[in-house]
């Protein structure tokens, strides 16, 4: 048996340490002059000028309104020959030719990155949502783009491959979702009607070009064997959705509810994609492609928000800066102004830009859109992304860009999303809006549509506010349009959006995720009672939004429908001991600004177990203090009163003579903080309240569903007591007014101990354990347009401070605005 020959351990180590040098250095500039010639040193101060060049551009563009993919890619061109890279000193020491190996790798690394995040973010079904609009800006904004880049390319570029036609093309169709969405976010577009066309045909835009770049992968990287490489993908991505998304969830499901995810199975998860993008690679197409349907594919929404919680800060702001540093160093504007006029340049740009606008303008023969709206969708649909920067350097990498064509599509990409910001501004759709009168319900016509916005954050919030809109009397003659609106927080930093759902859901999805069973939940649930009642439609919509921006959404929807009230649930929940529990504190914050902002009158809705005791309010109580809120409860109750199993006591609370407000409740700083949001003249009021129920008296005095009695009392001790004696009747449902800008000695002492403000004094008196029936309650603010600021004028502390719109004694014709109501007349009590 032979013997092994003796390992020389010294030369072994000789050639080890001879690779480590080339990579890092043991004694740092004291081997040498130059500190950035190892890989890793050098590699990362590429790192930190790219991030820090990013960011300043970021910084320096914010100004301006333009988005940072702009600054972005305005960084990497910085960083590039078009930039510094003119100093020669500066491009070897920093950023020399045998540290691309390394610098592009990375970037490529990020990309698979980015796409598995992209794929997470993205729903697919919401394609299945979009209208036929949508659908058809979509398909024109991507075949005249398509046919534009690859007709230019071919005209004015001289070249034998002509392969980089598709690629010009292709960069052209890209709509970047995400961040067309912020910009309608911003310029408060989101609800119009060109915003959520543009968001939709967006969406198809974004998945639709991940299609072409693997297309266009295939075709440029598989050249004898593209049918091989496109079957070999399909086959994978069937596999991914028929096994590998099955056992996912399955996975999922056995994860105890409650318990999150653990590091292990982020980790898997991460492996996961690694392994999809080797395999779409060996498939002939890139490993982002196979990255990108990995994150597809993951079903749970928790686990997707919490991996895009933990990847996108560091892949968007460490991983990507690099991939915009090598697109800036492809980049070479001098190619272009040497060897292209500046003529040529400006055709290309104007013609790429004007591809998709003149596509919808097409669609708006079709759709009866107005040309300023089409126009306003093509400018909005220009909006780039990352996704064009990468069509264009995978197109150079595989050669079929030269850095002259690569260089010339960046400037008109980049030329392009900078000017859609600036003319979106312009663009002013409320000028376009249907006026919008009907803002309360008392001004509410009886023969016009009572129109409801109610917003719905879990399933526990249906019962009571299915039991509030089955009490508001709808008939043929005075119908009630419901606008059911699903509040879901929109996790991570993906897109907000409005999905509008059908009324006639039918047949089964699987599987579902959470949000998907609740919305299927509530589609159902206004189904049956829209087919129970007489008079009544209903619309289902989704709005996903980010708890801090949630409260403008509510209001621009309830504009947009033109509601005259909307409906909110309060931010707690009974406990099995009978006390309020917080259900999440940010519904609070919702609730608040939504009553500070709202374009009509707004009424939160508190659930104290009568869902859980009997089916419906029929017992109702509206307690009178006086002021516009009251007028308003008491209006809606009037409404109600008509219903045929409905019976109505009205208790009116008058100061007795003894009754005094406390000398320090009179001061300003304490009337701010706990009563005044609008200013209230006294005496006007009381006039007001005084015809309103006189009104209602006369009305119903042949009811006999209707009581009417007063109480006159001295102090808020005494209005605690009435109230508690009102417990014992057993009343299904309160009906209160805020109480803004009435002072009453009867409620003074009530609102200095208010633990929920939004409720007024007498509201959160109702959801204190003082009280152990099951019954609900309804807060009524009206909506009380808002003045000029006037020099002097007096404001509370809180946002929700307006001025009351009547500043002067009732005339004959406002009183009139209370007449319809006067007709409501039971059949068996009409004289």
């Amino acid at each position: 048996m032979e013997r092994p020959l003796p390992v020389n351990y010294s030369e072994l180590n000789q050639v080890i340490q001879c690779h480590a040098e080339t990579i890092y250095r043991f004694n740092g500039v004291w081997e040498g002059p130059d500190p950035l010639t190892p890989i890793v040193p050098l590699f990362l101060v590429q790192i930190t000028l790219s991030i820090l060049a990013t960011r300043l551009c970021v910084l320096a563009l914010k100004p301006f309104n333009q988005p940072p993919f702009v600054a972005e890619i305005l960084g990497g061109i910085l960083l590039g020959p078009s930039g510094f890279g003119r100093i020669e000193s500066y491009r070897k020491l920093l950023f020399p030719n045998y540290n691309l190996k390394v610098l592009e790798p990375m970037a490529h690394y990020s990309l698979v990155f980015y796409a598995f995040i992209m794929g997470l973010q993205m729903d697919v079904r919401a394609i299945s949502r979009s209208g036929s609009k949508a659908v058809h800006v979509a398909i024109a904004g991507t075949v005249l783009p398509m046919v534009t880049g690859s007709s230019l390319f071919f005209i004015f570029v001289n070249e034998p491959n002509k392969a980089g036609s598709y690629f010009w093309g292709a960069a052209l169709t890209v709509t970047g979702y995400q961040l067309l969405s912020k910009i309608l976010e911003k310029h408060k577009l989101t609800h119009s009607e060109i915003g959520k066309t543009a968001l939709a045909s967006g969406l198809i835009h974004d998945i639709g070009s991940w299609f072409l770049l693997a297309l266009g992968l295939a075709i440029t990287g598989s050249k004898n064997n593209i049918h091989w490489a496109l079957l070999s993908t399909c086959a994978f991505v069937m596999f991914c959705v028929y096994h590998v998304r099955p056992a996912l969830n399955w996975i999922i499901r056995k994860t105890p509810e409650g318990q999150g995810y653990s590091e292990f199975y982020i980790c898997s998860i991460l492996t996961g994609v690694s392994l999809s993008g080797v395999v779409t690679d060996a498939c002939g197409t890139h490993p982002m492609i196979g990255a990108f349907l990995f994150g597809l594919i993951i079903p749970n929404d928790v686990l997707q928000a919490t991996l895009v919680d933990r990847l996108e800060d560091f892949v968007s702001g460490i991983l990507m800066p690099l991939f915009f540093v090598v697109c800036g160093l492809r980049t070479n504007i001098d190619v272009i102004s040497n060897d292209t006029s500046s003529f040529l340049v400006i055709i290309v740009i104007v013609l790429a830009f004007g591809a998709k606008v003149l596509g919808s303008l097409l669609v708006s023969f079709i759709h009866d859109m107005e040309p300023v709206e089409a126009v306003a969708i093509g400018i909005l649909t220009n909006t780039k992304s990352v996704m064009a920067m990468i069509i264009l350097e995978v197109g150079q990498t595989q050669e079929a860009l030269s850095t002259q064509t690569f260089s010339l599509m960046v400037v008109s990409i980049l030329v392009m999303t900078m000017i859609v910001t600036p003319i979106s501004i312009m663009y002013r759709p409320s000028k376009n809006l249907v006026p919008y009168k009907r803002r309360t319900i008392q001004k509410a016509k009886l023969e016009e549509e009572l129109r409801i916005l109610a917003c719905i954050h879990g399933t526990n919030n249906l019962p009571p506010i299915i039991n509030l809109l089955e009490a508001s009397n709808s008939t043929q003659r005075s119908p009630i349009s419901v606008f059911a609106v699903q509040i879901v927080e929109q996790i991570g930093r993906a897109a907000a959006m409005l999905i509008v759902h059908s009324s006639r859901r039918s047949g089964p999805r699987n599987p579902k995720s959470h949000v998907e069973a609740l919305t299927d939940q509530i589609i159902n649930a206004f189904n049956n009672y829209e087919l129970r009642s007489e008079g009544v439609t209903t619309q289902v919509l989704t709005a996903r939004a980010a708890y801090s921006t949630m409260d403008e959404d509510i209001c621009s929807i309830a504009k947009e429908k033109r509601a005259a009230l909307i409906v909110i649930p309060f931010h707690k929940q009974q406990g099995p001991n009978g006390d309020m529990e917080d259900l999440n504190p940010a519904i609070r914050n919702v609730n608040e600004g939504v009553l500070a902002n709202a374009p009509c009158s707004v009424g939160i809705i508190i659930d104290r177990g009568l869902s859980e005791a009997r089916a419906r309010a029929r017992n109702i109580a509206m307690l009178f203090f006086g002021g516009p809120d009251d007028r308003e409860a008491l209006a809606y109750a009037w409404r109600m009163s008509e219903h045929p199993d409905i019976s109505l006591t009205v208790v009116r609370f008058i100061p007795g003579e003894d009754a005094q407000v406390p000398d320090f409740m009179q001061e300003m700083d304490f009337v701010e903080k706990c009563y005044v949001t609008i200013e209230i003249d006294d005496e006007r009021e009381k006039l007001l309240d005084d015809d309103f129920l006189n009104k209602f008296k006369i009305s119903t005095v042949n009811d006999n569903s209707i009581s009417y009695k007063e109480l006159e009392l001295n102090d808020e001790e005494e209005t605690v007591n009435a109230i508690k004696e009102l417990d014992s009747n057993q009343y299904d449902l309160y009906m209160v007014g805020k109480g803004r800008g009435m002072m009453s000695p009867l409620t003074a002492g009530l609102a200095d101990w208010c633990d929920c403000p939004e409720l007024g004094p007498i509201g959160d008196l109702l959801v204190t354990s003082e009280f152990e029936s099951a019954f609900q309650i309804l807060v009524v603010q009206q909506y009380v347009k808002p003045p000029e600021p006037k020099e002097g004028s007096v404001r509370s502390g809180s946002s929700m401070s307006h001025r009351s719109e009547m500043q002067r004694r009732p005339s004959v014709s406002e009183t009139e605005n209370f007449e319809p109501f006067a007709s409501f007349r039971r059949r068996d009590h009409e004289t």
